[in-house]
């Protein structure tokens, strides 16, 4: 089968350590990859399995690592959240993984694929040689107030109070969970044992709330952003909510703060290769683009009208919230036709 994140063809990086630990494979097919690494499926003893290699570049390392490093955290979960990491060679940025056989989703796959994710974030070490999630900055709301104005969208003053504070809660927020970075359709396999992850080199130590809130405003770092159906949307959440209660007997408060922070951010109207090069919440409003399957307008409406929704009736953000509203109702008249996000995943 194919995997996300599935690499071009090439000579197999298998070497002699791999061998003497595993054996040598066979059956080696090459898989469909991102340009960030190479795949291939083969079988060990009869036994099939995946070697992932992380394609060389400056970030190559740093992507292995927490790759290695959150897989095995991951093992701590059962049942499962992840594929097994059998073997590694460090050297070569290679990994030997089980192979997850993937089924269609069914029509609530949401519900399993939150629940495994709260599983995921339960999976926390302290000490775990990963990076701290990085919370939007300064610059993130300033490009967003920006926008506001290219929008004809007046400020009050309380939005900046607001926002600074914003920014502050996000900040320092508890870093209580292990964070996919990436936990989007695509990146969930789903199998006969249920919900599994894969392809973790974007993972780090932060909070829940930040993966949670993908499913309320739209996986904002994937080229498949849905909205799901409101009633699959709550039980998904409910899901989520009731695992990590169950799995670490603590609560967890609303997820508008995290909703706000994934507006805030123009990268996640582009791809990861393209993040960091320019203001691309400006950029929007001068041309629109098509990612996966949403255009960068769709995915930021969809975000104004869930934020301004989100902060209706809340005090911290009661400014910011009308500003959102109007900023929702402003981008629709300027941008007539465009439809809503897919409430079905590819």
């Amino acid at each position: 089968m194919v995997l996300k994140g599935a690499g071009e063809s090439g000579d197999l990086p298998f070497g002699g350590r791999l061998r003497a630990e595993l054996g040598s494979p066979t059956a080696v097919v090459p898989l469909d990859s991102s340009p960030r690494s190479r795949v291939w499926r083969v079988e060990l003893a009869g036994t099939p399995a995946v070697v992932k290699q992380l394609v060389a570049d400056p970030e190559a390392a740093d992507r292995y690592t927490r790759e290695v490093t959150a897989l095995r955290l991951a093992s701590r979960a059962t049942p499962p959240v992840a594929p097994s990491l059998l073997a590694t060679d460090p050297e070569h940025h290679v990994l030997v993984l089980e192979h997850l056989e993937h089924h269609h989703p069914a029509e609530d796959w949401l519900i399993d694929h939150a629940t495994t994710l709260a599983r995921l974030h339960a999976t926390i070490d302290p000490d775990a040689p990963l990076p701290t999630w990085s919370a939007p900055t300064p610059t993130d709301a300033d490009a967003f107030l920006r926008l506001a104005h290219h929008l004809d969208v007046p400020t009050t003053p309380g939005v900046q109070d607001e926002l600074n504070a914003l920014l502050g809660r996000l900040r320092t927020m508890p870093t209580t969970a292990l964070l996919h970075g990436d936990p989007c359709p695509g990146n969930d396999m789903h199998t006969t044992a249920g919900v599994r992850f894969i392809d973790f080199e974007q993972s780090s130590l932060g909070n829940g709330l930040v993966e949670l809130a993908y499913l309320r405003i739209g996986f904002p770092t994937c080229w498949c952003a849905t909205a799901p159906p409101p009633h699959l949307l709550h039980a998904a959440e409910t899901a989520y909510r009731t695992t990590w209660l169950t799995t670490t007997g603590t609560t967890l408060p609303s997820t508008t703060d995290a909703c706000v922070g994934w507006l805030l951010r123009g990268d996640a109207l582009v791809p990861r290769a393209q993040r960091g090069t320019i203001d691309h919440l400006a950029e929007a409003t001068t041309r629109d683009w098509h990612w996966g399957t949403a255009t960068a307008r769709q995915r930021l409406i969809h975000r104004l009208g869930v934020v301004s929704e989100l902060t209706a009736d809340d005090g911290a953000l009661a400014q910011f919230g009308l500003l959102t509203s109007a900023m929702h109702a402003r981008a629709l008249a300027r941008w007539p036709g465009l439809g809503p996000l897919p409430t079905r995943r590819p």
